[in-house]
């Protein structure tokens, strides 16, 4: 070597270490013997699932990547499932899921939250007064229960602090299911039409939703909280959905929304969310934005003679509006 330095042979040079002489696979082990169960509550990356009456709290194998479990799906379970404090299980596979209801953080977030798996109806509930109703919120789970393919129902609550005529008559030619309650008032209406089914309960902080859970499931005693009256606005006390074995269905309750953006929905599909507006559209010209200076949007002339309901067109033009971030979501 020049300059003196002196001379390197192999044994001078390290060699990394290779791995084992065992080939990658990309095949995942089959888990054929896996347990089925239903995912009812998560948290902070625990999951606790039902498994043939049992609970049993699991957690997602590294296999399944960064895909999201949510309450109300079905999964295929491994390990100890005994359901035994301080055991935990692995949940190996999601099943394909039947119905998925979805929302985004405000319309131009393009970021999906699922917000539960598999169920089948979708009870908007909106109070009466304390605080005010909130028609806009209630559109926008409409579309998202349209979009979904979920069976909608407007739950009423407070009513012993006003009368529903008028909200109801928003959407009197939309045909909406909706059943109206108060504090202490007869839930049998609600108990029927919630039996057998897979129940998705939504709806803004202060609302009742809780304190309506704890009645028709009094085991649940989820937390109830008040309305602050300087904002408004009720406190967020249900911090996480949970599934609530009921009458042979289910009930899954959900923390309030403040807002329930569609950034995930087409704006066709928007269009749809609004059935009453059918007839309507479709004598607009081809390709009609609905906007309020759209030349030719025959939902001006079936709103000025009456034939629809100004604040419904106001509101899907509101939401086509707010997906370009020209109304507030």
């Amino acid at each position: 070597m020049r300059g003196g330095g002196r001379h390197l042979d192999e044994d001078d040079v390290r060699v990394r270490a290779r791995g084992g002489s065992r080939p990658r696979t990309r095949k995942r082990p089959k888990h054929e013997d896996a347990s089925t169960g239903m995912v009812t509550a998560v948290d902070r990356g625990r999951y606790r699932c039902l498994v043939e009456g049992r609970e049993v709290t699991a957690m997602k194998a590294r296999e399944l990547g960064r895909g999201s479990i949510v309450v109300g799906d079905r999964v295929a379970l491994v390990g100890d499932l005994t359901g035994t404090p301080d055991t935990l299980a692995r949940i190996v596979r999601v099943e394909g899921r039947a119905s998925v209801l979805r929302r985004t953080a405000d319309d131009t977030d393009p970021v999906e939250r699922v917000i539960v798996a598999n169920a089948d109806r979708l009870v908007i509930v909106c109070a009466l007064a304390d605080p005010d109703p909130q028609p806009r919120l209630i559109d926008r789970c409409l579309v998202a229960a349209y979009d979904a393919g979920l069976d909608p129902v407007l739950c009423l609550t407070k009513a012993d602090l006003a009368r529903p005529d008028t909200l109801l008559e928003e959407y009197a030619s939309l045909d909406l299911r909706h059943v109206v309650t108060d504090h202490d008032g007869d839930t049998a209406e609600l108990e029927e039409l919630l039996a057998d089914r897979t129940s998705v309960l939504v709806g803004s902080s202060g609302v009742g939703k809780s304190t309506l859970v704890n009645r028709l499931v009094p085991e649940a005693a989820r937390a109830v909280g008040h309305v602050n009256p300087v904002t408004g606005r009720g406190r967020h006390t249900s911090t996480s959905a949970v599934a609530l074995p009921y009458r042979g269905g289910w009930i899954i309750d959900t923390p309030g929304v403040r807002s329930f953006g569609l950034a995930h929905i087409d704006p066709d599909d928007v269009v749809a969310g609004f059935p009453d507006l059918e007839e309507a559209v479709a004598e607009c010209p081809p390709g009609c934005p609905h906007t309020a200076d759209a030349e030719g949007c025959a939902l001006d002339a079936w709103a000025s003679d009456g034939r629809l309901a100004p604040t419904r067109v106001a509101s899907l033009r509101r939401l086509l509006a707010s997906r370009t971030g020209e109304e507030t979501a």
